[in-house]
């Protein structure tokens, strides 16, 4: 017996510590994981559960994050070439940093003027989403139906808008489309909370940015490889700086659409890779997740779009046509719109940020086109109302109780949502007081 129990005891060592490596391997198999929020959009291959018997799509409600784009900053490019230029007008760039100049010389003219525009790559996800709505859901998309798109104000979710809607006029020229991109919807589409935000200011966020993370690497090792006189990287280059830049360029060349001659990130380590990659992560889950270091109330920043999805839903199942509704906006809302759903394990907080890149990568939830479906059924002879959530086009449960998941009975679903933005509004009047001189 004791055998066994030791036994037993070692096999859960195991499996928790290939648990706990779990990311870093994802990582070490395709580093372009790494980029967190740019890793580009992962086509899902999973079938979705048939409606019950009796049930057909009747209305869709939908918010998507805008495709791939070009790096927002033109100082992202330049940058790091400026470094290495100066570099090799002193006679100590390697060769290996030479050629790594040569590609961000090509990067930079692909990029040029075009800072934070939607890429071929974020068009062509945009018509592929479209087009697999069309598929999954001919029972609202093959009709004659007025579909409602808007977006907020930012070129790239507006041409995201224009690509998935154009896929879907290809599919059916019977669709009615409202497109609209206004700064009147921006309190819903793309809205920020100025009490919320104070959270980010408290001595907890402080805190939790600066010492959560235990990371391994240094610049050192890239330094040796860029540079041939070591001197000059103590004294002229800031190597930290210059390796995030160098990742961030390699790790967003999946979103754009210029083909190097070489992968730039072949010159990191996957362990270099997995260290940039939970920086970025914590900041997310901090600033956007239901942390516990920010109190939980982070994903509440989109009470009003929540608020908006369930009366659009009440009006849509009330006027007894199919419809459908389609925002496009931003990464920084469907992270905080996915916890406040409580969508899958996406609204539950870590325990121990430590363990963070293994409990929420948010190249999981964020990645660019990822988008939320919430697919209303209606039974053709009772008229009760389904409901089922789909994040990336996946089908994903919420804290309801159910009889047949992954179906939920809408009747349920509202009432647990309204009681949440019922209960939050309790607590930012609190949060008001706390912080009097929030605008």
């Amino acid at each position: 017996m004791k055998t066994r129990f030791a036994l037993l005891i070692a096999l859960c060592a195991i499996a928790l510590g290939l648990s706990a490596q779990n990311t870093l391997e994802e990582i070490r198999q395709n580093k372009e994981l790494a980029g967190g929020n740019m890793v580009v959009y992962p086509v899902p291959t999973e079938a979705l559960t048939p409606a019950p018997k009796g049930y057909q799509p009747f209305y869709l409600s939908h918010y998507a994050r805008h495709g791939s784009r070009y790096r927002i900053s033109e100082n992202d490019y330049t940058q790091p070439i400026e470094t290495l230029k100066k570099a090799k007008e002193f006679g100590v760039l390697s060769a290996e940093g030479e050629k790594i100049l040569g590609l961000l010389e090509k990067t930079y003219e692909a990029a040029k003027n075009r800072y934070g525009d939607l890429t071929k790559v974020g068009a062509l996800q945009h018509r592929g989403i479209g087009h697999r709505m069309y598929e999954h859901f001919p029972e609202i998309f093959g009709k004659e139906i007025d579909v409602d798109a808007r977006s907020t104000t930012v070129i790239r979710s507006i041409l995201s808008k224009v690509n998935e809607c154009m896929e879907l006029q290809s599919l059916n020229g019977k669709l009615h489309f409202s497109n609209d991109a206004s700064p009147h919807d921006m309190y819903y589409m793309n809205h920020s909370d100025p009490v919320l935000n104070q959270l980010l200011r408290t001595p907890e966020y402080s805190s939790a940015m600066r010492g959560s993370l235990k990371t391994t690497t240094t610049s050192d090792r890239l330094m040796k490889v860029l540079f041939t006189d070591q001197d000059y990287v103590n004294w002229v280059v800031d190597g930290s700086a210059l390796m995030r830049q160098l990742i961030d360029i390699a790790t967003s060349m999946q979103d754009i659409d210029y083909t190097p001659d070489f992968n730039l990130l072949d010159y990191f380590t996957a362990e270099e890779c997995y260290d940039f990659f939970q920086s970025g992560n914590l900041y997310w889950y901090l600033a956007y997740g239901p942390a516990k270091e920010t109190r939980g109330l982070m994903p509440y920043r989109m009470a009003p779009l929540l608020q908006n999805i369930l009366d659009t839903a009440v009006d849509a199942l009330a006027s007894g046509k199919e419809s459908a509704t389609l925002r496009f906006g931003h990464d920084t809302i469907i992270m905080p719109l996915a916890a406040l759903l409580e969508l899958d394990k996406w609204g539950t907080p870590v325990s121990d940020l430590s363990q963070l890149a293994e409990v929420y990568p948010d190249y999981k939830l964020i990645p660019m086109a990822s988008n939320i479906q919430i697919v209303f059924y209606k039974h053709r002879k009772t008229g009760d109302v389904l409901v089922k959530f789909l994040l990336n086009e996946r089908e994903c449960t919420i804290p309801v109780q159910t009889d047949m998941a992954p179906y939920y009975h809408w009747t349920d679903v509202e009432k647990f949502y309204r009681a949440k933005l019922a209960n939050f509004e309790q607590v930012r009047a609190e949060l008001v007081k706390e912080f009097p001189d929030a605008r």
